[in-house]
């Protein structure tokens, strides 16, 4: 990881285990102090990045008031290795603290 990456509020959801996600949220808001992070995922990782959101809002970092903030949905047109065209989904998920007065 670059050092562009690590200062970077932005967890890209993929094939590592749920709770290294998971793991991955809590430290932004905890160690880095980050008031928003931005979740990406794309094609059948979608319901893996919604679950990393909700399990750290309500189960882990319920105390920190975690609300969603914004959902950014897209599709784009890709080409399969036998070139074959097809459309991959994609989801950016911002959340952040809730600034209470």
């Amino acid at each position: 990881m670059d050092e562009k990456e690590e200062s970077s509020n932005v967890v890209f959801i993929g094939s590592k285990p749920f709770m290294n996600y998971v793991a991955s949220l809590i430290v932004q808001f905890t160690n880095k102090k980050r008031n928003e992070v931005v979740v990406k995922a794309r094609g059948r990782w979608i319901v893996r990045a919604v679950d990393v959101v909700e399990t750290v809002r309500k189960r882990f970092l319920k105390d920190e008031n975690i609300q969603i903030k914004h959902v950014r949905i897209d599709s784009e047109e890709v080409e399969s290795k036998e070139g074959k065209k097809m459309n991959i989904s994609s989801i950016e998920i911002t959340i952040g603290k809730s600034i209470t007065i």
